[in-house]
């Protein structure tokens, strides 16, 4: 309902009348003239019935599609490139080989660490068996049983000298030998601590070395992995900024191409604070979030959206907060940057009457319509329209239901006339 102040609603009210005034009169004097010229033909005309009906009533909202995430290929290698694997526009599934570099540096790399491990596990192997260590045990038996020989001969011949039956001399000589062999086994003894303590050392920097040279020959067969560049996702592919023959820096500014993922596509739109704070259940997760994409042909796309997040505040230059919906498309028809609308279901009408919008006629601030009476005779209704509804309007007041409402033949009819209805057929 409009609230009018009372002298804009008399002014309103002038304007009608006088506009009903006129085009009656100007009905009358073509009726007049009709008769004077003889029986007329009676103009056909086409018309709707008033039914109420409920109306579901959305709000629109400009929008552009965009890829999300969009991401930028780049090599993690440097190198010369030799091959290019795609088809600019073309769709790419994750992991597809997209440029081959130059892969002779990286083979090599890989053989030379291979070789390198291959000598240390050697040398792990080495000392693992303690081979030194042995022989310094070896030493070591040794030298305790030469002991054990001169300590027998000592104790044989001490007693002989006493008896004066052996010479002291060949006791001094027995009495030296054994003190070498003691002094031989404490040396060997020594030895053994020294060469376990040394195997110890070697084995474990061997085993360092080891290590580090398998993580050196991972690290080489992952630079020969990383030579040939693939796509890290699924999506539609750009075309490629450096060819074949050109070079390869991971430090580059430039990326290689793009891939778009394109299932599902995003949309983004902006509602106002208003909007944004009457709709907020709806818009953020309520029932009625499913969204409807209009495109640029006035088309709408079969698929249904959803909206997935909003932005964190609202523009202060626009008054506006921006929403951001994803709709699915598999067979990738649309693509980012396209424009059209969005719209959703804010409320159904109950009981509201619809007509088309031709039916409605404008004279400044007068919206009249045309209805066929029961003696079929064409009277002029001041109407006032509401929310459109598609290709109708919603009339809030001046029709009531089963009003027969003229849409076809309005330029051939005037007020007072009589015409021969007949039900309106909708083009396709």
């Amino acid at each position: 309902m409009i609230s009018l102040p009372f002298e804009a609603r008399g002014r309103a009210v002038l304007v009608i009348c006088f506009a009903i005034l006129l085009l009656t009169g100007i009905g009358c004097n073509t009726s007049q003239a009709q008769n004077r010229g003889g029986a007329a033909a009676v103009p056909l005309v086409q018309i709707v019935s008033v039914t109420p009906t409920d109306v579901p009533l959305y709000s629109e909202y400009p929008a552009q599609t965009y890829a999300r995430d969009m991401v930028e290929v780049r090599g993690r290698v440097s190198g010369n490139i030799e091959k290019w694997l795609f088809k600019p526009g073309a769709e790419v599934r994750a992991g597809d080989p997209l440029y081959v570099l130059d892969l002779r540096p990286y083979e090599a790399a890989v053989e030379q660490a291979a070789g390198t491990l291959k000598q240390t596990e050697a040398d792990v192997e080495l000392a693992s068996k303690q081979v030194l260590l042995l022989q310094a045990e070896a030493g070591l038996a040794t030298a305790q049983a030469n002991l054990v020989k001169a300590q027998q001969d000592y104790e044989r011949l001490k007693p002989l000298v006493e008896q004066d039956a052996a010479s002291k001399q060949d006791l001094d000589a027995a009495t030296a030998a054994l003190r070498a062999a003691e002094a031989n086994v404490r040396a060997s003894t020594a030895n053994v601590e020294q060469v376990r303590l040394s195997t110890g050392t070697q084995v474990q920097s061997a085993e360092g070395r080891m290590e580090a040279q398998r993580a050196a020959l991972k690290n080489a067969r992952l630079n020969l992995e990383y030579a040939t560049i693939r796509a890290p996702i699924a999506g539609l592919i750009g075309d490629t900024l450096t060819p074949v023959g050109g070079i390869v820096n991971p430090a580059s500014q430039q990326a290689l191409t793009t891939i778009v993922p394109l299932d599902p596509i995003w949309v983004r739109f902006k509602v106002s604070e208003t909007e944004y704070l009457k709709y907020r259940s709806a818009l953020l997760g309520g029932r009625e979030n499913a969204l409807e994409l209009l495109l640029a042909d006035n088309s709408q796309f079969p698929a249904k959206g959803r909206i997935a997040n909003a932005q964190n505040q609202l523009d202060s230059r626009t008054g506006t907060l921006e929403l951001q919906a994803s709709f699915p498309n598999p067979k990738h028809t649309l693509l980012p940057g396209q424009f059209g609308r969005v719209r959703f279901q804010t409320e159904v009408r109950k009981g509201a009457l619809l007509v088309p919008q031709r039916a409605v006629q404008q004279m400044q601030t007068v919206q009249t319509v045309y209805t066929v009476e029961g003696s079929n005779k064409v009277t002029a209704r001041p109407v006032i329209t509401g929310p459109r509804s598609g290709e109708d309007w919603i009339i809030e007041q001046g029709l009531n239901p089963g009003d027969r409402v003229v849409v076809e033949g309005l330029t051939r009819i005037r007020p007072g006339m009589t015409v021969r209805p007949t039900p309106f057929q909708k083009k396709r």
